[in-house]
C-alpha cells in the first residue's frame, strides 16, 4: 500500500459527520454524491437524488445558475422533491435499457411506486426543442401517499421567485428565469414553493413537468398523453444513438453507459463537451478544493476524440472538432505573448472565463466551502494542452475525414508559438495555483504536438517546415530524456529539479513517447506504484510533498487509475491490468457513473459525473480487451 494512505487517513469520513453538521433524529441524512443519476437533453443536465429528489439543476445551459441546488446546500439551495410520506421507504434507482431515462422505484409497507425522470429528445438539431423536467409517477402496487414540493431558488439561490397559480399549473418567476409547472393533480402555493400531496392506487399515473420558458413564450400545460408520447420518443433516440456503437467487446454494458454519460456531456448546439455538470463538489470533505468544472478544457480534446472514434461516433466527433477549429480561427483575438494563441478552458460558446467567484450565502457540500462559479485556470498557462488539442486532430485525420486547410493554416501558427515558448515554466496539467515550473508532462505533451504536427503534415502532404518542427520535437524529448530524469530515484520525475513522480507520467507509451518495455517507463511505473498506487487506486501526486497553492487534501483520481490499467495493459502485464479494471469499475455508483475522485472510504468526491474519467474508462476497458483477444 502507498504511503499516502497514511497521509489522508484522516481527512475522509462520513460527509455530514466530517464537518459537523448535524441532522435531526428523525430525518435521514441527505444524498452523497454518488446517490444520483443524471438525466439531460444535451444543452443541460439535473442530478436526481436516489430519495426523489431532483438536486442540481442549471436552465437553459449546463453553465447557467443553478435553480435547484441542494447538493450544494441543503437548506436554500433549492430542489424538486417527490417522496412517499408513510412507513419504511426503500429505493432503487436505474436507466431504462440503452436509455438515459431514469427510473427510481420506491417500495413502502403500503405498497411500491415508480418516477419516471427524463428531459425529453425528440431528435437530433431539433430547431423546435422545448427544454423540459419530465417526471412519470405510476403507481404499481397498493397505495401510496407522496409529498411533492417544488422549491426554484433562481440565480444559485440568490433570489425567491414569484409564483402565479394558473390555469393547469403554476408560473414561476424571477429578474433571470421563467418556468412553467404543468401537472395532472391539484397544487398549491405555499410561500416560495409548490406543494402537492399525491394520493395513488395501483395502475394511477400523475405527470409532473417543468419548462423552461423565454420572455415571450406562452404557458402550455402539459398532458398525460404529451408525457407518454414523450417518453417514448426520448427512449427511442437514446436507444438508437447507442446503437451506433461499434464496440462489441468485454465489459459492453459499462462502456455503452459510459458512452451515454458522456453524450449527455456533449452540448449540441456548440459542439463541446463540459468536464462536468457541477461545479465546487469537494475533492476532500471540509476542504477547499471547490472548483467550477462546467466549461470545455482543450486537455480532454484528445481523449474525447479518440473514446468517439472508438465507438464509432463520427458526428459527435466532428462536432467537437469544429469547436476546436473555431478555437484556433480566433488566436489573433485572445492571444497574448505570455499565455499563448490557447487558453486552457473555454465556455461553451468559444468565451474565456472572465472571473472565478465565491458564492458565501452557499454552505457547500457536506460544508465544504468555498462554492465557486468560474475558474481562474483560464488565466494559466498550461503548455500540455497543445499536445492535447493536435493529437486530438491527428485521430481525426486518422480516423475521419480529416481538418480544412483553413484549419491547418490556424493549427500552423500554433505550433509556431510553440516553437519559441516550448522551455517555459507553466501550472502543468493539474493546473497548479502554485510557483510555475518546468513541468515534465508539459514537455510530454509539447513533444506531442509536434510529433503529431509532422505526421499529420506528411499524410496528407501539407504545407510546414517539416525540418525545423522536427529538431524541436528532438530537442524537447532530449530535454525530458536529460532534465526530467532521476538517475538516483531511477525514474522520470513531475518536473525538473523536483525528486517526485507524477500520474501524468503513466501516459508515455500511451502517446508513443517511450516503448512500453522501455527499461526507463518499467523503472518509472514501479516508483508510481511504491508511491502512488493504493492497491489499484491512484494519486495525482504527493500533496504532502508537493506544494500546489492549494491547502487540504484530496481522494485518488478516477482518471488516473484508468490509465493505471492501460499503462498495465501495454507493459503485458495483463493479468494485473483485468484485476485492476475490474476493481475500478466496483467504485462506479449504482448506476455505473463516476465522480472525479474517491476517498479513503470509496466515498465518491469531486464534481459528477466526470468527463475524462469516463473517457478513461473507454479507452482502458477498449485496448485491454483488444490485449485478451
Amino acid at each position: 500500500m502507498s504511503p499516502l494512505a497514511d497521509h489522508h487517513a484522516s481527512a475522509y469520513g462520513l460527509p455530514w459527520q466530517a464537518c459537523g453538521v448535524t441532522r435531526q433524529d428523525d430525518q435521514p441524512p441527505p444524498p452523497t454524491i454518488s446517490d444520483h443519476g443524471m438525466i439531460g437533453d444535451l444543452r443541460t443536465a439535473a442530478l436526481v437524488a436516489t430519495d426523489g429528489s431532483i438536486d442540481w439543476f442549471c436552465p437553459g445551459r449546463f453553465d447557467a445558475p443553478s435553480v435547484f441546488a441542494r447538493i450544494l446546500d441543503t437548506d436554500e439551495g433549492g430542489s424538486w422533491d417527490l417522496r412517499p410520506v408513510d412507513g419504511d421507504v426503500r429505493a432503487h434507482q436505474f436507466y431504462f435499457p440503452d436509455s438515459n431515462i431514469l427510473n427510481t422505484r420506491f417500495l413502502t409497507d403500503e405498497g411500491m411506486v415508480e418516477v419516471h425522470d427524463f428531459m425529453p429528445l425528440l431528435k437530433s438539431g431539433d430547431e423546435d426543442h422545448r427544454q423540459r423536467l419530465v417526471r412519470r409517477v405510476q403507481c404499481v402496487r397498493g397505495d401510496i401517499r407522496l409529498q411533492m414540493r417544488l422549491a426554484a431558488r433562481p440565480d444559485y439561490a440568490r433570489e425567491r421567485p414569484r409564483l402565479t397559480e394558473v390555469e393547469g399549473g403554476v408560473l414561476i418567476e424571477s429578474s433571470s428565469l421563467r418556468l412553467g409547472f404543468s401537472t395532472t393533480v391539484e397544487v398549491h402555493v405555499d410561500g416560495d414553493d409548490v406543494m402537492a400531496d399525491l394520493h395513488l392506487s395501483e395502475g394511477d399515473r400523475v405527470l409532473l413537468v417543468l419548462e423552461v420558458l423565454d420572455a415571450e413564450d406562452a404557458f402550455e400545460p402539459e398532458t398525460g398523453t404529451d408525457a407518454d408520447e414523450l417518453f417514448d420518443a426520448t427512449n427511442r433516440f437514446w436507444q438508437a444513438w447507442i446503437g451506433q456503437s461499434s464496440y462489441t467487446g468485454r465489459w459492453r454494458e459499462t462502456v455503452n453507459r459510459s458512452a451515454l454519460t458522456l453524450k449527455m456531456l456533449c452540448h449540441e448546439p456548440s459542439g463541446g463537451i463540459v468536464a462536468s455538470v457541477t461545479t465546487s463538489l469537494p475533492e476532500e470533505i471540509g476542504g477547499g478544493r471547490n472548483w467550477d468544472y462546467r466549461y470545455v478544457w482543450i486537455r480532454d480534446a484528445g481523449f474525447s476524440l479518440y473514446a468517439l472514434l472508438r465507438l464509432g461516433f463520427l458526428e459527435e466527433a466532428a462536432a467537437f472538432i469544429r469547436w476546436l477549429s473555431e478555437r484556433l480561427g480566433q488566436q489573433d483575438q485572445d492571444s497574448t505573448e505570455e499565455l499563448g494563441p490557447l487558453r486552457v478552458l473555454y465556455d461553451l460558446d468559444g468565451n474565456i472565463p472572465s472571473h472565478e467567484e465565491e458564492l458565501d450565502h452557499l454552505s457547500g457540500y457536506a460544508g465544504s466551502k468555498p462554492v465557486r462559479v468560474g475558474n481562474a485556470a483560464a488565466g494559466q498557462l498550461q503548455l500540455d494542452i497543445y499536445g492535447d488539442l493536435i493529437d486530438s486532430i491527428y485521430l481525426y485525420n486518422k480516423y475521419g475525414p480529416g481538418i480544412s486547410y483553413d484549419a491547418w493554416k490556424d493549427l500552423r501558427r500554433l505550433v509556431d508559438w510553440l516553437l519559441d515558448h516550448w522551455d517555459a515554466k507553466d501550472a502543468g496539467m493539474w493546473e497548479s495555483r502554485d510557483e510555475p515550473r518546468q513541468h515534465t508532462t508539459s514537455r510530454l505533451m509539447e513533444w506531442v504536438a509536434l510529433e503529431r504536427a509532422v505526421r499529420v503534415a506528411r499524410q496528407r502532404g501539407l504545407p510546414g517546415d517539416i525540418t525545423k518542427w522536427s529538431r524541436v520535437r528532438d530537442e524537447i524529448y532530449a530535454n525530458v530524456m536529460e532534465e526530467c530524469w532521476d538517475d538516483d530515484l531511477q525514474s522520470f520525475v513531475q518536473a525538473t529539479g523536483s525528486d517526485t513522480v507524477d500520474a501524468g507520467l503513466l501516459l508515455m507509451p500511451q502517446v508513443k513517447f517511450v516503448a512500453p518495455q522501455d527499461p526507463r517507463f518499467l523503472s518509472t511505473l514501479k516508483v508510481i506504484e511504491e508511491r502512488l498506487v493504493t492497491d489499484t487506486l491512484v494519486f495525482r501526486y504527493d500533496v504532502e510533498a508537493v506544494s500546489d497553492g492549494v491547502s487540504g487534501g484530496e481522494g485518488t483520481f478516477s482518471l488516473c487509475s484508468f490509465w493505471y490499467v492501460e499503462a498495465l495493459t501495454r507493459v503485458g502485464r495483463i493479468a494485473e491490468a483485468r484485476l485492476a479494471l475490474e476493481k475500478m469499475m466496483t467504485y462506479a455508483n449504482h448506476l455505473g457513473l463516476f465522480a472525479e475522485q474517491i476517498g479513503l472510504n470509496g466515498e465518491q468526491l469531486g464534481n459528477f459525473p466526470q468527463a475524462f474519467t469516463h473517457l478513461a474508462l473507454i479507452s482502458a476497458a477498449h485496448n485491454l480487451d483488444r490485449e485478451l483477444g
